[in-house]
């Protein structure tokens, strides 16, 4: 028999099952077949099944099975023995008859089976009468748990009019007790509240709809699920799910106008684009469900327009042309409202579109007076007198009272004075000729104003063309330089002409070239016309001397094809020039140019010379008055420059010698000799205390400032930008009073100067300033 029966799942029951040494291997690894008592009949252990039931609640010992072996003569000479797993604390034996009791309450789902082994040995002898035997403990399940729905509450959402039977949602509960056994963990689901709306399968838990649903009705439902386990037998365990379920929309609505008949109206003057006034539709629908689009059906359609506000589903109705009280008071149109996205499974029940009539009146208002036309184009001839007639411009009220107007010109005081305007009846004249080829047209601006309200304006503009009339005469359009060669020979082609002409043809201008009736029969030359507004100048004799005559006026005459046609004579001046082959422009220029200057060749070279030899002695004049203005002391002045050093900082007074570079100060050609310096560190604090007792007069400042003028004089150390004066006199604050001119009432009259003499060439200029002060105040 194989002992891994041991582990049969059966519920509510502890079951003792031996496995013999030959089977004892195989007891742990396979535990999945049903339980059969066996009696051994050779030597060796008797088993018996044994039963206990889980959460045993008893306090006694509760009785699971008995090891006997087939040796036991029921004498009390063998002793009984459990080990393993809970052996002595869960499971106890009794060691005379082999009785198994359990003492604790068991708990399958925290350890399914435990693991012990049986001896049998002799009282007397302390020797195994049967070998060690493993075997397994079971316990066995009973429906000690609940049912639970993990993952509640639920919410699902499902689209309104969803036909019966379609799923909505699924829920699920678990059972800690052993599905593989009994009824402990198999759950049946019902339906608590929900109905009649919603099913619940009892074994899977789908949920399905019961019946279609508008969600304009109602758009939630709460649904309570039970879940029982023993399949629902009494004293059976269960748990409860809530789900939401949400009816999400569909369009199953069609768009509604709030009224039949809407009553609007606009002012004649509101401009294109004015908002006339607004419809709306309802839809219960919401979402995109509930988007619509707004039209205008029949001819309204030209004068109005409507749009869809997308944020309030509102119809917005907007004037598309400019309406007229005078022509039409009133419009009726007719608006449709159409679903934007329509569900092809409801068109069945109807169009998702509705109409609806807008009556829209036109208010009358005092406007403006309007032109016949909006532009006027008017034509005029050049050159006529002024006063002629331009045209007529014509405006009028379109109110009903037909008030009269006042027309007048603006934009340009230049305009008025080309032309003017009757204000009473619209005549527009010229006040002076006009010329077409100073402005070919002209545009102004006409006003109409009306009498009885100088606010109601409107303007024309009107395009004035000057008709072209031949009054310009065709000449050349440049001068044209003209030269002939002594050798030229008769009939060689020297000049080609053209003509221009201000005037405008209509059908092309065409120049004829011919001479002048004065120069036909003498004249060198001669023209040939071309016949394409173009003419050749042509030597009509060879050789040509310029001694005797140095240059030709060739008169020529140029007639157009106006009407009537104009002629002018323009004259073409041709000089002869000095050349073999061709001719030189600029040698010809220049000989003219002498030749005007009356000079010749030599003559010009000469005057050329001379004002090169002008120019040459001019800048050697400039250069030399350069030279002088240079000073002959220029090397001592480089020095001076070099030895100029800028000390932006005030230094650290007479006995700071680091500070700066003296080296730069001195002078190659004086250098004193040098004079060892005193430390006055000392002597200064020595004379600031007999400051204190002694006034700005005193002997031994002067005594103390004389030398230290002497020691700056004679030390070349010593900077001369940095003098010690250290006046150790705190002012009139000090009983020694202050050495400060500021502050004092004495003049400078009252004091005596006169020992600045005897400070040396460096206080000279001082001395005498001072000195000269004196003089002239006394």
């Amino acid at each position: 028999m194989n002992c891994s029966a041991l582990l049969s799942p059966i519920l509510m029951l502890v079951h003792l099952w031996p496995c013999s040494p030959s089977t004892q291997t195989h007891s742990a690894q396979n535990t999945d077949q049903s339980f059969t008592a066996v009696r051994r009949v050779k030597r060796g252990w008797v088993w018996e099944p044994l039963f206990a039931t889980e959460e045993q609640t008893s306090m006694a010992p509760v009785y699971v099975g008995q090891l006997k072996s087939d040796l036991d003569k029921q004498d009390g000479n063998l002793k009984y023995i459990l080990t393993g797993e809970g052996a002595g604390s869960i499971f106890i034996i009794d060691e005379n008859n082999g009785k198994i009791y359990v003492t604790q309450k068991l708990d399958r789902e925290k350890k399914a089976f435990y693991t012990l082994r049986a001896q049998a040995i002799n009282r007397s002898t302390q020797l195994p009468v049967e070998p060690e035997s493993e075997f397994i403990i079971k316990v066995r399940d009973v429906n000690d748990h609940e049912p639970q729905f993990l993952d509640g509450p639920y919410v699902a959402t499902v689209p309104e009019m969803s036909p019966e039977g379609t799923s909505v949602t699924q829920v699920t509960a678990t059972d800690g007790d052993d599905p593989s056994y009994g009824n402990s963990a198999r759950l049946l689901y019902s339906l608590i509240q929900g109905q009649p709306y919603f099913s619940v399968e009892p074994k899977t838990g789908v949920i399905r709809m019961a019946s279609q649903m508008d969600r304009e009705t109602k758009d939630q439902y709460l649904v309570i699920i039970q879940a029982k386990d023993m399949v629902g037998q009494t004293g059976a365990f269960s748990a409860t799910a809530t789900v939401t379920i949400n009816l999400s929309d569909i369009n199953d609505n069609p768009p509604k106008f709030q009224q039949r008949l809407y009553y609007m109206s606009v002012s004649e003057e509101a401009p294109v684009g004015t908002t006339v006034g607004k419809v709306f539709a309802e839809d219960s629908d919401i979402g995109e469900n509930a988007a619509m689009n707004y039209f205008i059906e029949g001819d309204s359609s030209d004068v109005f327009d409507i749009i869809t506000n997308n944020e309030t589903q509102e119809g917005i109705i907007l004037l598309k042309k400019r309406v007229d009280y005078e022509s039409k008071r009133r419009y009726s149109i007719r608006a449709k409202v159409v679903n934007r996205y329509i569900d092809d499974r409801f068109l069945k029940e109807g169009p998702f579109e509705d109409k609806t009539i807008v009556k829209i009146n036109v208010e009358d208002a005092d406007e403006p007076p309007v032109f016949t036309l909006e532009n006027y184009v008017m034509e005029i001839a050049e050159g006529a007198m002024s006063g002629s007639l331009v045209g007529i411009v014509t405006a009028r009220d379109p109110d009903d009272d037909d008030c009269p107007v006042r027309y007048s010109i603006v934009h340009g005081m230049h305009l008025k004075r080309l032309f003017s305007i009757n204000e009473h009846n619209g005549t527009i004249i010229t006040t002076k000729p006009l010329d077409r080829e100073i402005a070919s047209w002209h545009n102004i601006t006409v006003t109409a104003t009306e009498t009885r309200n100088a606010e109601k304006i409107s303007e024309a503009n009107v395009y004035i063309q000057v008709l072209d009339v031949n009054d310009h005469a065709p000449e050349f359009p440049k001068y044209y330089e003209t030269f002939v060669c002594e050798n030229a020979v008769s009939g060689q082609l020297i000049q080609s002409i053209s003509a221009v002409d201000q005037d405008d043809s209509a059908e092309g201008h065409h120049f004829y070239f011919s001479l002048a009736q004065e120069a036909t029969n003498n004249s060198r030359f001669t023209v040939q016309d071309n016949q394409d507004n173009t003419a050749g100048i042509f030597t009509a004799k060879s050789g040509f001397r310029r001694q005797e005559q140095f240059s030709f006026y060739l008169p020529i005459l140029i007639l157009d094809n106006g009407t009537p046609p104009l002629t002018s004579t323009n004259t073409l001046t041709i000089t002869v020039c000095d050349c073999d082959t061709e001719v030189n422009a600029f040698y010809c220029r220049y000989g003219a140019f002498m030749y005007a200057m009356g000079l010749s060749t030599e003559a010009l070279v000469a005057v050329l010379a001379c004002i090169l030899i002008l120019l040459v002695f001019f800048l050697a004049i400039v250069a030399i008055r350069q030279q002088r203005k240079k000073s002959p002391f220029s090397e001592k002045m480089e020095e001076f420059r070099e030895n100029i050093v800028r000390y932006d900082d005030e230094g650290g007074g007479e006995e700071d010698t680091e500070a700066f570079d003296i080296s730069a100060l001195r002078t190659r050609t004086v250098m004193r000799t040098h004079k060892p310096r005193k430390n006055v560190t000392a002597e200064i604090h020595s004379l600031y205390r007999q400051s204190l007792q002694v006034g700005p007069d005193s002997t031994i400042f002067r005594q103390f400032i004389s030398e230290k003028l002497e020691e700056a004089n004679t030390d070349p150390s010593a900077p001369p930008y940095d003098s010690l004066q250290t006046y150790a006199f705190e002012g009139t604050g000090s009983s020694a009073g202050s050495l400060s001119s500021l502050g004092s009432h004495s003049s400078d009259a009252d004091q005596s100067y006169d020992y600045l003499t005897d400070w040396g060439p460096p206080f000279k200029q001082l001395a005498g300033m001072y000195t000269s002060h004196r003089s002239g105040g006394d």
